[in-house]
């Protein structure tokens, strides 16, 4: 991955001087100020024109919001998580280790089972965090989009991230610009053979509108493969994985632009089309398809899981926007109102349930002035344990040893505490807080950036976790404003990882496993393994993970090095597709994972 040269963004201030200091000489006519841009364009051709635009707005954004600023702030934030975390024990409660800068924003994360990271966001089009950052309302080829791989085996230098630009379109917004795919803003689910299907986007203007747009990104050729386009368009949908292996999109805001939800329900693949299985079953010019049914919520990123008994979960914003659809019926049905008022951007988990798939949800944040925490079990709704306080933007993930980890929050879109774009941030939005297997919440150590809106994190198949997005915390404390290194990631270790040595998990299954059928994993430390789980790889964005999926699997016997295992007993329980298996000593502590795949064609 190169960096930009010192002597381009020399140029770039240049340009801002000699375009804001007037020469000598008569005044220039009022319309020269006025349609400069057009000038331009008359003298440069107009993407050359654009160009120069952008880099003015470049130019005045770090001026306005200079280095030294940004150095301060992360020197500042560095501090304050230093002097917060010093009373933490590593073995209660985890610590974060590394942090590190990234090419992307991280506004969509996926790990892939090669272990690699991918991330994509948009083109940023504002260099001051007191400003909107992303093209959201931006017509033209400047509203484009951006992907990267991180291999976390290659380290956390530029030579871990590898550029995975999406494919080059001509978007309907009458310019005729070619640009690299406005996905940002998009839903996404896995495929049963590991890919990743993107669906929407961003066409530009409206308060950004809905693309029909549809992708997957191959993990083993690491390339994007262009699909037929949607039947409308969807700008914050949500898609989940069906136990048939197919994606279930719903809502999103429609190509007429902000405020035109869209109650369209569309399949992928649709009926008539094989579901991609095998690595080289790679979908490419494929149809979705239009159910009879239809999800008219209001608000965007609709909470979607695929529970054991088969049925699709439909969790909206709104407190009487609950339904369930039977996705081979095709049918809606009504849930009962949650016992709470609209939520905005909050976590919600499939909560681990043993040997079987999850059959109840917990839906928590949204809210910063209700810290409860709401479970839907049994078409019922129950208020469970409260978190210290309440927060919006949060993520939520399931770990290894089935307890649950919320990470990022803030009290609203863009408002750490402080107001609207200020990147001041109260403390408690940085602190991580960990649910117990009795239900019971706890706060923990702080991380270095807060994050909030576009803020992700996941879970890596070594046992630590991830955690990146926010553009405006990230450009706000970016070392190095300059590099065309935008983002950044930070690690944190849980507390299982400071408990002792790790068991080892040294060869399992290459091929795919049948439902309910019996296998055998090896291990040089097999006596001292209590426990075998299957934990779903994570793909988030918006604080909507529909993936997460935490299993038991049954221990049926130690011989040696060999331990006998027994896969979930149906696509309803796990769907088909790519799972991590970890081996759990009675400390909880976890092996590295091995991925494992579930389901056959």
């Amino acid at each position: 991955m190169s960096r930009a040269p010192r002597s381009a963004v020399l140029s770039v201030l240049a340009l801002a001087a000699a375009l804001a200091v007037p020469t000598a000489g008569p005044p220039a006519p009022a319309r020269a100020a006025v349609h400069h841009t057009g000038d331009e364009a008359a003298v440069l051709g107009e993407d050359h024109a654009r160009a120069h635009a952008r880099l003015r707005r470049a130019a005045k954004g770090t001026l306005g919001y200079p280095q030294s600023k940004r150095t301060a702030s992360l020197a500042s934030l560095e501090e304050s998580q230093r002097r917060a975390n010093t009373g933490f024990d590593a073995a209660r409660f985890g610590r974060f280790t590394q942090f590190f800068p990234s090419p992307d924003f991280g506004v969509h994360v996926a790990l892939l089972p090669t272990g690699k990271v991918l991330l994509f966001s948009f083109e940023r089009v504002e260099a001051d965090p007191t400003k909107e950052t992303g093209p959201t309302n931006t017509v033209g080829r400047t509203n484009a989009g951006r992907a990267w791989l991180w291999d976390p085996a290659a380290g956390t230098g530029a030579r871990a991230f590898r550029n995975v630009p999406p494919p080059v379109v001509l978007m309907p917004d009458g310019t005729y610009s070619p640009r690299p795919a406005p996905f940002f803003c998009a839903g996404h689910s896995y495929l049963p053979n590991g890919m990743v299907g993107v669906f929407g986007g961003n066409v530009g203007g409206k308060g950004g509108s809905g693309a029909k747009l549809s992708f997957v990104f191959d993990p083993w050729t690491e390339k994007w493969f262009r699909n037929r386009d949607m039947a409308v368009g969807r700008w914050y949908p949500s898609v989940v994985t069906g136990a048939d292996g197919r994606q279930i999109i719903m809502s999103g805001q429609s190509e007429r632009g902000t405020g035109t939800p869209t109650p369209v329900v569309e399949r992928f693949p649709a009926l008539g089309h094989r579901v991609p299985w095998r690595p080289y079953d790679i979908p490419a010019g494929v149809p979705a398809e239009p159910l009879r049914s239809v999800a008219p919520f209001r608000n965007d990123y609709p909470h979607l899981f695929s529970l054991r008994d088969g049925m699709v979960y439909g969790l909206g914003r709104d407190a009487d926007q609950q339904w369930i659809f039977d996705p081979v019926r095709d049918v809606r049905s009504d849930l009962p109102r949650r016992p709470a008022d609209f939520r905005g951007y909050g976590s919600a988990v499939p909560l681990p349930a043993g040997f079987r798939g999850p059959d109840s949800v917990l839906v928590l944040g949204g809210d910063p002035r209700d810290p409860h925490t709401y479970r839907l079990s049994g078409g019922r709704w129950t208020t469970e344990e409260p978190r210290a306080f309440g927060r919006t933007q949060d993520g939520t993930l399931i770990l290894p040893d089935g307890t649950l980890l919320t990470v990022n929050g803030a009290l609203d879109t863009r408002d750490y505490g402080h107001g609207p774009f200020n990147p001041k941030a109260d403390l408690k939005y940085r602190q991580i807080e960990v649910r117990d297997a009795r239900g019971r919440w706890k706060l923990g150590p702080a991380q270095r950036l807060p994050r909030g809106y576009h803020s992700n994190a996941l879970v890596l198949s070594d046992g630590r976790m991830m955690v990146t997005g926010d553009e405006l915390q990230q450009i706000a404390n970016d070392p190095d404003i300059k590099d065309r290194m935008d983002g950044s990631i930070e690690l944190y270790e849980p507390a299982y990882l400071h408990r002792g040595a790790r068991p080892a998990l040294d060869r399992a299954p290459a091929g795919d496993l049948r439902y309910d059928t019996a296998f055998q994993v090896s291990s040089s430390t097999a006596k001292d393994v209590k426990r075998a789980v299957l934990l779903a790889p994570t793909t988030v964005t918006h604080s909507v993970n529909t993936s997460q999926r935490h299993l038991d699997l049954r221990l049926t016997g130690v011989q040696g090095d060999r331990i006998g295992l027994r896969t979930p007993p149906g696509a309803a329980d796990a769907p088909p597709g790519y799972y991590m298996l970890f081996l759990l000593d009675a400390k909880g502590v976890p092996s590295t994972a091995k991925w494992v795949k579930l389901g056959t064609p």
